[in-house]
């Protein structure tokens, strides 16, 4: 029997019974027989087997169903077996055993079989004790899984009437995972609990769905106004209109930022736009200013150096070439061009400074050569003089009719036309 290895189970049940290979024979035909109580009884053949490895294929057998009694016998000591169970399992051994063509000691067997059943009574209350322990553990089991999943259950409601949409949805997710790991309940306990589950979630997504229905609403209005500032502003970026186009670009700013708020990817790219166009014009403004800071500071320096041209025109010795002069000077003062206006406030200051003496010269001399004005001053003269003389002659009548009074009069107003006369005539000489 050296080619058979036997089991745990049917090398306990053979130390129990005996060496089954006694209770075997191999015939010179090749038949292998099996002594029991009632004597031999053939159980088969092997063909092309030596008469060793025939009964040791037979002795296999036995020591099979051996191992099978004594495994139902150690599954009924542990309360592993219920005991309906047990009793079918006692039955159908006993078949096999009547039936078994196998060597071995099949009295020992069937008597070990039939040893079983008072067994299972003996045992009950370790079965009912293990079936008790394993409802309970179960029942505990169960009680931690609703305790598990009434918690997803719990924090789902919770997150229900959150806005913290991303962080609350990624949680929700896994609760779900969550939710499909935990073992099953009862089939009504899990539904109910999975109906507050899901209904959690749908409020959740509802929510957000119209959160961010409205908000890309919103954002359609806010990614339409800043288009439209876009527009504008990549027209003004070539603008050379500096003052009044950056007034614009203030403006549109201010639009800008009013215009709220778009979706974070969108609103980059759009600002990008918006400010690669705002520096392309300022850059340009900056440039010019430069170039013109560089062009006004030369131009200073000329009028500073023509104002010292035009300011030792004084005093004036020559009216005429004075004027001419001056002209000259203001013709070239007109060409320099740009200039800083705080510098140049007082320069012009001291122009026209000059200027005003040039005039106020031109306006005397004009006014001292005016035929008119000759004319007017001769006949105050004349008329002053008429009136002396005749106040002068109303004077004598009054005193010679003896009207005191009335020539005294008449003299006063005679002298105060005399002084009139006087400054009269001085203003009349003056003419030339």
């Amino acid at each position: 029997m050296s080619d058979f290895n036997p089991t745990p189970q049917a090398s306990a049940a053979s130390a129990l019974i005996g060496d089954p290979s006694a209770f075997g024979r191999v015939a010179e035909d090749g038949t292998v027989f099996v002594r029991t109580s009632s004597g031999e009884k053939a159980v088969g053949s092997y063909p092309g087997k030596t008469a060793e490895e025939a009964l040791a294929y037979f002795v296999r057998k036995f020591e099979l169903l051996a191992a099978e009694v004594a495994l139902l016998a150690a599954r009924i000591k542990s309360g592993a077996l219920v005991p309906s169970d047990a009793y079918a399992a006692v039955k159908k051994l006993r078949e096999q055993v009547k039936e078994l063509n196998g060597v071995g000691d099949l009295d020992a067997l069937s008597a070990s079989v039939e040893q079983i059943e008072p067994l299972i009574e003996g045992h009950r209350e370790a079965y009912e004790a293990k079936k008790a322990a394993e409802t309970a553990a179960k029942s505990a089991r169960r009680e931690q899984i609703l305790v598990e999943k009434e918690k997803i259950v719990a924090e789902a409601e919770s997150l229900a009437l959150s806005e913290s949409w991303k962080v609350t949805g990624d949680r929700l997710k896994v609760l779900l995972d969550e939710w499909k790991s935990a073992p099953r309940l009862d089939k009504k306990a899990d539904a109910d609990l999975w109906k507050r589950f899901s209904s959690s979630r749908n409020k959740f997504d509802k929510r957000r769905r119209t959160h961010f229905a409205a908000l890309e609403s919103v954002q359609k209005v806010v990614v339409d106004a800043k288009k439209a500032i876009i527009e504008e502003a990549e027209k003004l970026a070539t603008s050379t209109e500096w003052v009044p186009t950056a007034k614009r670009f203030k403006a549109l700013m201010d639009a800008w930022k009013a215009a709220g708020r778009g979706k974070p990817s969108d609103d980059a790219k759009m600002w990008a736009r918006f400010k690669a166009a705002q520096d392309q014009f300022f850059s340009a403004k900056n440039a010019d200013l430069e170039k013109r800071d560089t062009t006004m500071a030369t131009n200073l320096i000329k009028r500073e150096e023509l104002v010292v041209q035009i300011e030792a025109l004084l005093p004036i010795t020559n009216l005429d070439q004075a004027k001419k002069a001056l002209r000259d000077h203001l013709n070239a003062w007109s060409k320099i061009g740009m200039t800083h206006r705080d510098k140049r406030a007082s320069l012009d200051a001291r122009v026209h400074a000059v200027e005003s003496v040039i005039k106020e010269a031109e306006a005397e001399i004009w006014r001292k050569t005016d035929p008119a004005a000759k004319a007017r001053a001769a006949e105050v003269v004349k008329q002053l003089t008429d009136s002396i003389e005749s106040y002068e002659k109303i004077a004598a009548k009054s005193e010679a009719a003896g009207n005191a009074k009335k020539a005294s009069e008449a003299r006063e107003s005679a002298a105060a036309r005399k002084v009139w006369l006087a400054e009269a005539e001085k203003g009349l000489a003056e003419f030339s």
